[in-house]
């Protein structure tokens, strides 16, 4: 099973643009898609539910903002829209698909943003997902989450890290809790196995052809909790892909 996440900015700018994210990596069995800004009455059915797919969806209560969805290829056994908490679950950001005891969270972290307006708001967020992630694991599921968390963990993160000292993604507080994250036992198996492997990421700002010059971060992750790390054959960053400022990432069990 091959889990693909991207966040893409707008999945009717997306569908503008002739791309259709689930064809960015062919064998995947999950797609999970972070900002769609849309709900799904305002994209073509073959959008909402492509061929061969099924789809879910978790727009925001406001219209053009943030909003997850996940497609997979067999029906999932349950799907759960939300964490149980209206402070993030009225923003469309989490949604998660359960396959027998495999449960794929698809979440949309929220961004800091600058001066750290949002960071209570955020830090509140990532504190929730803890619960949430616990709860299902009391509950005998193994987790995988998936998304744009919006934080890039350590300097090798990010192409310019003394220079975004001060900048959201970045800050002291999102790294401490990544890092709480990471105590809990949870996996970040990208970096685990590519431990050096700098100039790998997965967001690029749209000016000064930041892309082009690779001045990006890795803010996009696919996570484990512990009882899978074993089962885990290949993380992938593919930024091949465009189409929106992130690329996607996927994992494959």
């Amino acid at each position: 099973m091959r889990i693909l996440s991207w966040n893409v900015n707008g999945i009717r700018a997306l569908h503008r643009k002739g791309i259709a994210p689930l064809a960015a990596v062919s064998d995947a069995a999950v797609v999970g898609l972070q900002e769609t800004k849309a709900h799904p009455e305002q994209v073509p059915a073959e959008v909402v539910e492509p061929e061969g797919w099924h789809g879910f969806w978790h727009p925001a209560h406001r219209r053009g903002y943030s909003g997850v969805a996940t497609f997979s290829r067999d029906a999932p056994d349950a799907v759960i829209t939300g964490m149980g908490d209206t402070r993030f679950d009225d923003e469309g950001r989490v949604l998660t698909l359960r396959f027998g005891e495999l449960a794929i969270v698809n979440a949309y972290f929220p961004n800091a943003q600058p001066g750290g307006a949002r960071l209570d708001y955020k830090l509140a967020f990532c504190t929730a997902m803890e619960g949430f992630l616990a709860s299902l694991r009391e509950r005998g599921y193994r987790t995988v989450l998936v998304g744009d968390y919006n934080i890039a963990h350590r300097p090798i993160d990010l192409a310019r890290p003394a220079a975004n000292e001060t900048s959201p993604g970045y800050l002291p507080e999102e790294r401490a809790w990544f890092s709480r994250y990471l105590e809990l036992g949870y996996r970040d198996v990208f970096r685990e196995r590519n431990p050096a492997l700098s100039e790998a990421y997965t967001w690029w700002s749209y000016r000064s052809g930041a892309r082009k010059r690779n001045v990006g971060w890795r803010i996009d992750y696919a996570t484990v909790s512990p009882e899978l790390i074993r089962d885990v054959r290949e993380v992938a960053i593919h930024p091949e892909v465009l189409g929106s400022d992130h690329c996607p990432v996927s994992i494959c069990f």
